[in-house]
């Protein structure tokens, strides 16, 4: 069992539990072979005796393992330790994409473009290794403090050793394809259907399909069409609606055949988010005719056993029921569930008479509705607008409003209306007996009428019998309007606007109108000039910033992404980011400009050279002149420069292009003593002592100088 503080292989220390799933507890913990914070998962306890949740955990590590990617959560070590099944991984400190979603209520479309960029690429790696992960959802994908997007969790994945796998795992009911929810075929576009839910989500803060169970839930995926992410939020751009829904297709053949083609669309969508440049497979395409092979009649049969449950399923969901069929399945809590498939059904000759029939059901109703496309293509059928005309239509009538009723109502109470409703009101008075002073008597404007946003509307309202002639201020500066209106009695108040005929600070217009009276004391609006309308958009620090974060904040403010590079800075808390940017941050520049990007790739590598007379080793006292040295130059990173004898000094050198700042040189050679004699003085005898060999080492620390300076 594990224990906080607890060591595992003798390297891991278990420092605190960080998270919870249906087969695994996670764990944060320290490496101490490697001095690194890291991500242990350790299996449940009462699934560790159980082999065939042992090998399912075992399958997720080895999938894992194989995966090298920036947007894939890192496995670096995965082993059993006294009953302990245990995976290591990268530790990202960061949120789940679905906390994020939760906080932000729903992101933007640029946002949300950028992630699933992100999470493309990472699946996109493991689609290379022929790795499908089969529960992409925002739970499973997390956002690092960086900003950096991850895929984790590939607990259902398996190496694919084909172009498809039959698979009866569902996933996550919310995010799973309709192929997962059959228990039919799942491939790499089954990952593609799960993103383009989870952009749905992003987009919208809500899943597309949602019921009081699972099997509803499933049954909507199979059966219902996606709704249009639009009617949630109207300003999504109609390329990223048509990117989810060519993801979201009911049929895989339909939808994107790879992640590299949905990247490509995103990355246009982000250049230009309004042109409708996205194709689905044209649906003649798939309706063609193709030759039934035995494998696929051994799976339509079981598809025709299964048809009794799909029936009660759409019986509990109509009932809103639980059915036994629920009760054997089996879910973790991240949501995933099986079922159990007899895979040793034999062939029924039945079969093949029912298939002939569907089939040329099948080919009718496919040639009806050719003739309709076709028919509908040259104008014979035509039965209403096009989506492009509906569209343009709402788009027409979202800039309209419908005028109010304002006879009879106080003057401030309209004017906050009608400016809520995007109308401009101007106010002119008039003397009457009918409406007390202050209310308004007409607008220039019918009631219910419809009319475009920022219109001028007139005011006509009520004074009494004596009122205050209005002077002209129009053409005036600001500070002059105010203090003539003030002089006559009148409260000013100051609207803005661009005028490329009028000089800023001067006033435009006024409203009421000059020469006409208004009560003491109302108020008059003046509309002051700003200049000519200014184009110009300041330029946004995105120094410090990824490059897919830096060209989505140079899009949000209206520029162009230019040329993006890479080149080396001092600064290491920049690798990988942007460290350079063509405009100054704060500047003005025109909507449209190009802005050029430096990634920065890391410090520079310096260069030195070594340029000197290398002198004798007179550092000890044993040597020489004409001694045989042995001399070797080696710099600190371990490049010997110099290795050579000689018996004359100074030696010169010059060398170029080192990458060490310092090295060594080491000086060997050899002092030999001469042979001495020596008389006994007790016996008379001569001893003669031979000479002595020994080897000398002398070591010379040395700097080199900067080939730059």
């Amino acid at each position: 069992m594990i224990k906080i503080g607890m060591i595992i292989a003798d390297r891991y220390e278990i420092l605190e539990k960080i998270g919870t799933g249906g087969m695994s507890d996670v764990y944060k913990a320290k490496d101490h072979k490697l001095n690194r914070f890291v991500a242990v998962k350790v299996l449940k306890q009462e699934f560790s005796e159980n082999a065939n949740f042992v090998s399912k955990f075992r399958i997720e590590a080895q999938a894992a393992a194989g995966l090298m990617h920036p947007n894939i959560v890192n496995v670096y070590d995965v082993g059993e330790e006294g009953g302990i099944h245990y995976i290591v991984m990268e530790l990202v400190e960061g949120i789940t994409l679905k906390k994020y979603i939760e906080k932000k209520a729903r992101l933007s479309v640029k946002e949300a473009i950028s992630i699933a960029i992100q999470v493309s690429m990472g699946i996109e790696a493991a689609h290379s290794n022929h790795i499908i992960h089969r529960d992409i959802k925002p739970q499973n994908i997390i956002i690092s403090k960086e900003g950096k997007v991850k895929v984790t969790d590939f607990g259902i994945a398996k190496a694919a050793t084909s172009n498809t796998i039959t698979s009866n795992v569902m996933g996550s009911v919310h995010y799973t394809s309709p192929e997962q929810a059959r228990g039919g075929y799942s491939d790499e576009k089954s990952d593609i259907y799960s993103l383009g839910i989870t952009m749905f989500e992003m987009l919208t803060g809500r899943v597309p399909f949602n019921g009081e169970t699972t099997v509803a839930i499933a049954i909507k995926h199979i059966q219902e069409e996606l709704p249009s992410p639009r009617e949630y939020v109207t300003e999504i751009p109609i390329s990223v609606e048509q990117i989810v829904y060519k993801c979201c297709q009911k049929s895989p053949d339909r939808r994107y055949q790879s992640m590299g083609e949905l990247i490509i669309d995103l990355k246009q969508s982000l250049m230009n988010p309004d042109e409708d440049f996205v194709k689905v497979v044209d649906p003649d395409e798939e309706a063609s005719t193709r030759t039934i092979t035995d494998k696929d009649m051994a799976q339509i049969k079981k598809q025709s056993d299964r048809r009794d449950s799909m029936e009660e399923a759409m019986r509990l969901k109509k009932n809103a029921e639980h059915s036994h069929e629920q009760d054997d399945e089996e879910e973790d809590a991240d949501g995933e569930s099986y079922e159990e498939e007899d895979e040793d059904d034999d062939y029924d000759p039945k079969m093949e008479k029912i298939t002939t029939i569907l089939a040329i059901v099948a080919a009718l109703l496919v040639g009806s509705i050719v003739i309709f496309l076709v028919g509908r293509a040259v104008g014979v059928f035509r039965f209403g607008s096009s989506d492009k005309e509906k569209d343009t239509e709402q788009e027409e009538q979202s800039d309209l409003v419908e005028m109010i009723e304002v006879a009879g109502k106080p003057l401030d109470e309209v004017k906050r209306a009608l400016i809520e409703m995007g109308l401009t009101p101007e106010i002119e008075y008039e003397v009457s007996d009918e409406y007390e002073e202050g209310l308004v008597i007409r607008a220039s404007v019918e009631a219910g009428e419809m009319i475009e946003k920022n219109t001028n509307v007139i005011l006509t309202v009520a004074q009494g019998s004596e009122g205050v002639v209005v002077p002209e201020v129009t053409g005036k500066s600001q500070s002059e309007a105010t203090s003539i209106l003030e002089k006559e009695g009148f409260v000013v108040s100051v609207t803005e606007g661009y005028d490329s005929t009028v000089e800023s600070g001067y006033v435009i217009s006024q409203s009421p109108e000059a020469e006409t009276t208004a009560p003491a004391g109302s108020s008059i609006t003046i509309r002051v000039s700003q200049g000519a309308e200014n184009t110009k958009v300041r330029v946004p620090n995105v120094i410090g910033e990824t490059e897919m974060n830096a060209r989505v904040i140079l899009l949000e403010n209206g520029l162009e992404i230019g040329t993006v590079s890479q080149t080396n800075n001092a600064d290491t808390s920049l690798i990988d980011r942007v460290c350079y940017q063509s405009y100054s941050v704060g500047s003005y520049v025109d909507k449209g400009t190009v802005i050029d990007l430096k990634v920065s790739i890391g410090p520079e590598q310096a260069t030195y050279k070594y340029t000197e007379s290398i002198t004798a080793p007179t550092e000890d006292e044993d040597y020489r002149d004409g001694m045989n040295v042995m001399i070797t130059v080696t710099t600190l990173d371990g490049t010997q420069l110099l290795s050579t004898q000689t018996s004359s000094f100074p030696v010169s050198v010059n060398y170029s292009g080192i990458k060490s700042a310092a090295g060594t040189i080491q000086y060997k050679f050899t002092v030999t003593t001469e042979p001495t004699t020596t008389t006994d003085p007790e016996t008379g005898d001569i001893i003669t002592t031979e000479g002595t060999s020994t080897e000398k080492t002398v070591t010379r620390e040395i700097t080199f100088d900067r080939e730059d300076r």
